[in-house]
């Protein structure tokens, strides 16, 4: 955030120049809700469907999302077992209050999305990164839990696939970490925010195929391209529906009801064509991007399978420019190239000063433009 606010500053300095700021540092597609979902929060609007929904979210909307799996991964994921939420923010605060108690640990990758860990902070637990390489994806491996787990673990918040790095954990080692965790009486939470733009069929499975213990994390935001609308689900065992309905009822009542009705329009086939164009573009971008990258220096230790991110590797370039970091290298860009990226210490601290995030969210001809300027400042 302090870094989108230093290159917010640059970008009204340099906004009427030949080199405008271009924004590779935020995890948010460039593309919006299609025609049909806009078209069914009109509706929602002019029709007075405005008023509360139940805690647990509308049942129609529910059962499309039970659908959804079905259709897309060929599981059988009742409605009932589904919770929609304020934002997968909110699944990921009521999965940590709801089984998170104080001195608790959880275990998962460094690096991995900061708000994670912070969201079992905020539960009481402790968040525990365990450093993860370019050998395991940069994911958990069931190797290094076995490791680290100790009397205070109470289970993983894992992400597949991941921000920052755009990688997944392979079935087979999903597999052996949730078979490990459930012997131990333990917790598998999985954020699969981005699995809706997955682009290897290895991993473009819901960790749900493994049984119904699997506490999984979605969002309308990312795949959906409902970034402000604020509108997510989880996915829970049976048992903890009441649990998570209750907390629900207390801190949030119940989700954006505009954004729900709009949301039932995603699925239909019309809005999943679009959905499906627009994943083939952000693969095309990763596809151009990523070479480009690799090409300056700015290696890309793992290929992303999915989402719309490259965790590169600036150690060559930051002693071309002379500084010792991450965080005063992406200054650098964005004071001499006027690219904003985001700096590896957002996500851990096992090799992250020597990272940065780029995201690919952004459309092609901007990230052509930003590697032209990144190539001609780091030759």
């Amino acid at each position: 955030m302090e870094v989108g606010k230093a290159a917010a500053r640059i970008a009204r300095e340099v906004q009427d120049s030949d080199t405008p700021m271009l924004f590779l540092n935020i995890g948010e597609p460039d593309f919006t809700a299609p025609p049909l979902v806009r078209e069914a929060a009109e509706r929602a609007v002019a029709t007075g469907r405005t008023q509360y929904t139940q805690a647990l979210g509308l049942d129609s909307l529910r059962e499309r999302i039970s659908d959804w799996y079905a259709r897309r991964f060929g599981l059988a994921v009742p409605a009932r077992r589904i919770v929609v939420t304020a934002g997968a923010s909110a699944a990921l605060q009521l999965a940590c209050l709801a089984l998170v108690d104080r001195g608790d640990e959880i275990l998962m990758p460094d690096p991995c999305y900061p708000c994670n860990r912070h969201f079992v902070s905020a539960a009481e637990g402790r968040p525990v990164l365990l450093p993860s390489t370019a050998a395991e994806r940069f994911q958990l491996s069931a190797d290094r839990l076995r490791e680290h787990w100790g009397p205070a673990s109470r289970g993983v918040l894992l992400a597949s696939p991941s921000n920052p790095t755009g990688t997944s954990i392979h079935p087979d080692e999903l597999r052996a970490i949730h078979g490990f965790v459930g012997e131990r009486g333990g917790v598998t939470m999985v954020d699969e925010i981005y699995l809706g733009l997955s682009y290897d069929d290895t991993f473009g499975q819901s960790a749900l195929a493994l049984d119904d213990q699997v506490i999984s994390i979605n969002s309308f935001s990312k795949y959906f391209n409902m970034t402000g609308w604020r509108l997510g689900w989880m996915v829970v065992p049976d048992a903890l529906v009441p649990v998570v309905e209750k907390l629900a009822q207390n801190l949030f009542i119940c989700p954006s009801v505009i954004a729900q009705y709009a949301a039932l329009a995603c699925f239909e086939p019309e809005s999943i064509a679009e959905y499906e164009q627009r994943r083939a573009e952000f693969k095309a971008r990763r596809d151009w991007f990523i070479p480009a990258l690799q090409e300056m220096g700015l290696d890309v230790p793992v290929m992303p399978d999915g989402a719309f991110y490259a965790w590169a590797d600036c150690s060559a370039a930051m002693r071309r420019l002379g500084v010792d970091s991450s965080w005063d290298f992406a200054f650098e860009l964005m004071k001499r190239a006027h690219v904003a990226v985001t700096p590896g210490r957002d996500f851990g601290t096992a090799e992250t000063g020597h990272f940065v995030r780029f995201s690919t969210a952004s459309a092609m001809a901007q990230l052509q433009q930003a590697a032209g300027r990144l190539k001609g400042l780091l030759a």
